[in-house]
């Protein structure tokens, strides 16, 4: 009897490697659920089969969350679509959500995602889940790195996508995009192509312009592999996972230097200014992050610019007043401490 199509064959492997490592470190048990995030997409229904398939071989249940973002003309029609597919395959609980985009001045693209991971919370922790399985695969990694190298972003950006992040697991980190494609193929799985994926899409910047994550998924990485050859994609894969390693043991060393010097008080925090300027950059600028949000400056608001601020304050200091962080925290030097306290008035500082 022939076995399955090479692509479903490799993302089945992916899949159960990615789970046996889960087992094997204790983040997950036997007979324990996994929600597969589902959009009905070539990625997302790739994964639903192949956890449909490994999972019950590892003694774990798998089930499929549908998240009906409403954007869309037929939205719902899609959605259920997806869910029966999901149905067939033989996950259970299948389940199709409703999720209210807001917006809140970030744009469609932003508010849909918000809204989406809201939802995917929601249902996990509804059905007891212990994390919600994700179709991203490598493709989409190279794409976040670009991303983040154009936006100028430091190294916790680079790391892009983590396989592994508190409920949210990505076992298709190092499969392909074609992968997932050739398998729903092989499996006669319809598949859905989001029109917001396409360059020409229904989506636009301000400006007119395709969402940059379209167009460096249809211009820009063609081109580079055109200049570079096909290696650049998986080069692209590399620089986050090394980023990644640079990224955490940074954070765990400005944990440490954070703890080592700051004077936690009830109502403020203080840092004494030349234990924070003997510091490195990369650690300085971590510390006075890590002390902003520990003082509680909006984490989704914390920009570099006010970092940079802030270091101002310490390594630059000729006198200047204080620094005002989302979240109504102020950053203050005063008798050769940096202090940040919150409930802030004033402007919210530079963006």
């Amino acid at each position: 009897m022939p076995g399955p199509a090479a692509p479903v064959a490799r993302l089945r492997h992916t899949t159960r490697t990615f789970l046996e490592e889960r087992l094997e470190a204790g983040e997950v048990s036997r007979g324990e659920l996994l929600l597969v995030a589902c959009s009905g997409g070539p990625d997302s229904l790739a994964l639903a089969a192949a956890a449909a398939f490994v999972a019950p071989r590892l003694g774990l249940r798998a089930g499929a969350v549908v998240v009906d973002h409403g954007l869309q003309p037929g939205s719902e029609a899609v959605a259920q679509a997806a869910g029966d597919t999901c149905a067939g395959l033989g996950l259970a609980p299948v389940e199709v959500v409703r999720a209210t985009v807001t917006g809140k001045g970030e744009g469609p693209e932003a508010g849909a995602r918000a809204a989406r991971y809201d939802a995917l919370t929601e249902a996990s922790r509804r059905h007891g889940a212990r994390a919600v399985l994700l179709g991203h695969t490598a493709d989409d990694q190279a794409e976040t790195v670009l991303l983040a190298l154009a936006r100028g972003s430091g190294t916790r950006s680079l790391a892009a996508m983590a396989a592994v992040r508190a409920g949210f697991w990505r076992p298709f980190l190092t499969a392909s995009r074609a992968d997932t494609r050739d398998a729903c193929h092989a499996l006669g799985l319809v598949v859905w192509d989001d029109p917001t994926n396409a360059v020409d899409g229904p989506w636009r910047t301000a400006d007119g312009r395709a969402l940059p994550r379209a167009a460096v998924r249809h211009r820009v990485l063609p081109a580079l592999e055109e200049a570079l050859g096909p290696g650049a994609r998986a080069g692209l894969v590399r620089t986050a996972r090394l980023a990644r390693d640079d990224a955490d043991l940074l954070d765990q060393l400005a944990e440490a230097e954070y703890t080592r010097i700051v004077q936690d008080g009830s109502e403020q925090i203080a840092l004494d200014v030349g234990a924070v300027v003997a510091l490195p950059p990369a650690l300085r600028l971590r510390v006075l992050r890590l002390a902003a949000l520990r003082a509680g400056a909006a984490a989704g608001g914390l920009g570099h610019v006010h970092v940079e601020a802030m270091d101002a304050l310490v390594s630059d200091w000729s006198g200047q007043g204080p620094t005002h962080l989302p979240g109504g925290v102020s950053a203050t030097r005063t008798c050769g401490r940096l202090v940040l306290s919150a409930g802030a008035s004033g402007p919210p500082g530079p963006y």
